[in-house]
């Protein structure tokens, strides 16, 4: 599949986002271009499937085949997609109050599930498009509209519900780090199973907490500590404890494991997509007697 002529270019629409200047989403549409070209991937084999918020804008400024759906609900279709069609390399991507807040019983079906999907969520601590609400992943204590006092609930932490329900592959990003966040996603697209990636991606205009400043000086590079074993699941769960979830890298990767459709459908050599519709003269014309 790398080897196959790919660019950047041939994932690029005409039209210019309209995010905020410096919104930390035009760094995960820029490596999301560039991992899908490393990785030889044609704009007709890729389908990526958004929300609602600045992040479901996604689908529209990435030059492949898209779908913007409602609240929550990018993940029924991607997962709906690639079982139709094992062959297309599926995407979802959405915020974390998309994915955490209304579509979090999605994301925790999905994990379970292990989809051959990559599913992408752009964390930004807040609700962007709404102009600066308190979101599922906000600090206890974070002021906006919402809670002017602060937040008195304890966030969502999507690495631990990942890790607790059985995800085949956790990841986190950062849009501060292009390189690092290409190579991520990279990983994910190439790995059979569920992938979550996690994207811290700061809100420029209405989050003046978590700021790219912030998650540099907070942040933790897993790939500069070369004892860490990403195969380990203890392992992941000790590191995300000991810096309260803000690392970066490949948290926990489990090889081997069988998708949905395998477990479901028995092998690959099974596909919905290319299996033969068998049906008889009769039952063909039984079904066409009910609309004729």
């Amino acid at each position: 599949m790398a080897d196959r002529n790919a660019s950047m270019q041939m994932f690029r629409v005409d039209a210019r986002p309209t995010w905020c200047p410096g919104c930390g989403d035009y760094t995960v549409l820029a490596s999301l271009q560039k991992a899908v070209a490393n990785l030889g991937l044609q704009p007709e084999e890729v389908v990526l499937s958004t929300g609602i918020g600045c992040s479901g804008k996604l689908s529209q400024h990435f030059g492949s085949y898209g779908f913007h759906g409602l609240h929550g609900r990018s993940l029924p279709i991607a997962q709906g997609v690639q079982l139709a069609n094992p062959r297309l390399t599926v995407i979802a991507a959405g915020g974390d109050g998309d994915g955490y807040g209304i579509g979090l019983g999605h994301f925790l079906h999905a994990l379970r599930r292990n989809v051959n999907i990559t599913y992408i969520v752009m964390d930004n601590n807040i609700y962007g498009l709404t102009t600066g609400q308190t979101s599922p992943t906000s600090a206890k204590g974070f002021k906006s509209k919402t809670s002017p006092h602060g937040a008195a609930e304890n966030p969502i932490r999507p690495l631990y519900l990942a890790l607790s329900q059985g995800a085949s592959f956790v990841a986190q990003a950062f849009s501060g780090d292009v390189k690092e966040m290409t190579e991520i996603f990279e990983a994910a697209i190439r790995h059979k199973g569920f992938s979550l990636v996690n994207s811290f991606s700061p809100c420029v205009t209405f989050n003046k907490v978590n700021t790219y400043d912030w998650f540099k000086d907070h942040l933790v590079k897993l790939s500069e500590r070369p004892d860490y074993r990403p195969e380990s699941h203890l392992e992941a769960l000790s590191y995300i404890d000991q810096f309260g979830g803000l690392v970066t890298g490949i948290i926990f990767q489990q090889e081997g494991r069988r998708a949905y459709h395998e477990e479901n459908l028995g092998g690959e050599e099974i596909m919905p997509f290319d299996s033969p519709v068998k049906m008889s003269n009769e039952e063909r014309e039984k079904i066409l007697s009910y609309y004729y």
